[in-house]
Parts: C-alpha cells; structure tokens; sequence
C-alpha cells in the first residue's frame, strides 16, 4: 500500500508541474494512505496560493478543498491519526534531520511499504529506510 504525503498531493491539487505523475496513483491505486496531517498541510498550501501569493481566488481554493475531502470522503486517500505515529517520526527526524512533518510519512510508510513524494530529502531518508519511494 502507498502513503501519499501533502507534496505530492498538492501537485495533483494545484495542476503543478508533476500532475501526470501523481494523477495514475490518485485514479489507480487505491487506497491510498496518509496522516490526517495532510489535510492540514495541504489546506496551508492552498492558503499560502491565495492569501500571499494571489495567484488562486478564494472560490478557486474552496473548490479545491472540496475536491479534496471527495478523495477522503470516497475512501480514495485513507487517513489515519497522526498520533499513531508521533513516537516513531519524532525519533526518525531527530535521527535525520526531516522534519517531524515529514517523518510522520515516513513513518507511515514503514509500515506500508511505500511512499509517493516531491520531496527529495524525505525520498532519501525513506529509500534509506528500505521504504519502496515514488518521487514525482
């Protein structure tokens, strides 16, 4: 099974360059898996889009997230409780040096398997956990 980290999925939220690579994990392979935190630091994207950049409009954004909890709600991206793995990516990213955001993918993953990023850091700390990594 795959993790799908808020990298990835903001690609494929946003239309980002990398799209064509996340979008066959989106409509192929599902489920996917994540950390409720994704929702967080996906939903902080869009706002940094809107609110700093002004290159996405509010209704642009609420659609967004709309068409973002549909992937929750129709179980194509299952989420689980970030606590869950708190301990584990705590001591992964005092380790490594990711941030705890990051490593609670990692940590994930471990358990997984797998893990879809645009995150090249997180990738070679995943790769170097003998986690199986999609980097879009």
């Amino acid at each position: 099974m795959i993790v799908i980290d808020a990298s990835a999925l903001v690609k494929y939220l946003l239309e980002e360059d990398g799209l064509q690579r996340v979008g066959p994990f989106i409509h192929g392979k599902r489920p996917l898996y994540s950390v409720d935190h994704v929702l967080k630091e996906c939903l902080n994207a869009l706002w940094k889009h809107c609110y700093l950049r002004r290159v996405l409009g509010v209704d642009t954004v609420m659609n967004i997230v709309r068409g973002l909890m549909k992937l929750v709600d129709t179980g194509v991206i299952v989420l689980e409780d970030e606590r869950k793995y708190l301990e584990e990516a705590l001591e992964i990213s005092l380790r490594t040096g990711i941030t705890v955001y990051d490593a609670l993918y990692v940590a994930q993953a471990l358990r997984y398997g797998e893990l879809l990023t645009a995150d090249r850091g997180q990738a070679e700390v995943a790769r170097s956990m003998g986690i199986h990594v999609y980097l879009v």
